[in-house]
């Protein structure tokens, strides 16, 4: 990979073939707030719903189900490139990631953090 916009895509991309409910669910809750009026809205709305629905406590109390915030910027492009009649709904930033270099390491997951006990 040449840059870093390429390796956060490719794992928005893997993580969307493993996890094809969360596309479905980001369409069905950007069409709810676009029935409900908005011509605009935040991507970061719609990720926090999909955690709210969709997340549920391990045996330990610990989430079961991670969403990266990095895939928030890929999932509205992709939103507004499938309903082009929308485009403009999410606002967009240029993407910097272009512009720095790939890092090679694999995305991080819950895995990777250890959590302090209260």
């Amino acid at each position: 990979m040449n840059n870093r916009y390429e390796e956060m895509l490719s794992h928005a991309m893997a993580f969307h073939v493993e996890n094809p409910k969360v596309w479905d669910y980001f369409v069905k809750f950007t069409f709810e707030v676009i029935e409900r009026g908005f011509s605009h809205y935040s991507v970061n709305g719609v990720f926090e719903r999909i955690r709210w629905e969709t997340d549920s406590a391990d045996h330990e109390g610990k989430s079961t189900f991670k969403l990266n915030n990095n895939h928030r910027p890929f999932y509205a492009r992709w939103f507004m490139d499938a309903y082009p009649e929308h485009r403009g709904f999410f606002r967009l930033r240029t993407m910097r990631s272009v512009y720095r270099p790939a890092t090679g390491l694999e995305e991080l997951g819950p895995e990777h953090f250890e959590t302090e006990e209260a």
